[in-house]
């Protein structure tokens, strides 16, 4: 047999030995030994949908393993941590129990561990028209309208008080339909800041209120002048009344010096008696006639 031949042959045995050799070390490096303590880690998941407002009880969660770089963040290991503690997300079949989906341990039952702190659940009264026909479902976002007789207001109006309320609640029921029917309730229970509550609680007690259903994805507020009763017939707002003049202010009217009368006038002196001389021989003799003979 040809020498180069068999020396080719065995380099090229070598070589394959070679890439053989590192690419079974690369393979083992990345691959995990049934004996790797540290590849796999304990996390508690739900047994089925929990919704909110539920007691996680035993029955409710189970561990299970996973890998260790895939160990959600805020997952628990231990079932005894998420016991007796209030949902307040809704939990899928299978989901890891995450803190930010449970209340505190002696928070309470139902809707009190849902509400943030520093805000508050108000409940108001309505109707099936008021309620949007019963389609104001938990999770919606509502407008709210008052109807009533303003102070010192000639009719009755309607104007929004209070806009992008969240619904809780209707009635007793936390959670919408699954499939989306609509839930006749007598009452809705809104989140509102302390400021709201008051005056959700004035206009249900002064007035009538209706809820507006929105778009939960419309976060603009609007500013609304409210409508009265009289624009409903006329077409238009009534003139606002002319503002009442200021009253002049008082003058100071300084007093005029008296002007003196004028003294009374003299009466002119009578005129003198006419007078005739009569001359007989040598007596001369003088006569006075008095005024207003010599007219007669």
């Amino acid at each position: 047999m040809d020498r180069r031949f068999l020396t080719v042959l065995g380099v090229s045995l070598v070589f394959a030995l070679v890439v053989s050799s590192v690419f079974y070390q690369m393979t083992a490096r990345s691959t995990p030994t049934k004996n790797d303590n540290t590849a796999t880690k304990d996390v508690v998941v739900a047994t089925h949908p929990m919704g909110v407002g539920v007691m996680v009880k035993p029955a409710d969660v189970k561990v299970v393993k996973i890998a260790a770089d895939a160990f959600p963040k805020g997952a628990f290991s231990k079932v005894e941590d998420v016991l007796d503690r209030p949902v307040i997300s809704n939990i899928l079949l299978d989901e890891p129990i995450l803190e930010g989906r449970l209340a505190a341990k002696g928070s309470g039952l139902g809707l009190a561990p849902t509400i943030p702190v520093g805000m508050r659940a108000v409940t108001v009264r309505v109707n099936d028209v008021a309620s949007v026909a019963g389609f104001v479902l938990p999770g919606m976002h509502v407008d709210v309208l008052v109807t009533g007789h303003p102070p010192n207001g000639e009719t009755d109006m309607t104007t929004t008080v209070l806009q992008n309320m969240l619904v809780l609640s209707a009635g007793q029921t936390m959670q919408p339909d699954a499939r989306g029917n609509a839930i006749n309730a007598p009452t809705v229970t809104l989140l509102a800041t302390p400021e709201q509550a008051e005056t959700l609680i004035l206009a249900g007690a002064d007035g009538r209120i209706q809820l507006v259903l929105r778009n939960s994805s419309d976060q603009t507020v609007e500013k609304t002048p409210g409508t009265m009763v009289s624009e409903l017939y006329s077409g238009h707002r009534p003139a606002p009344k002319p503002e009442a003049a200021p009253k002049p202010r008082p003058r100071t009217v300084a007093k005029a010096a008296p002007v003196p009368l004028p003294a009374a006038a003299t009466p002119a002196p009578p005129p003198p008696p006419d007078q005739i001389v009569v001359i007989r021989g040598t007596q001369r003799t003088v006569e006075t006639i008095p005024n207003g003979a010599s007219k007669n």
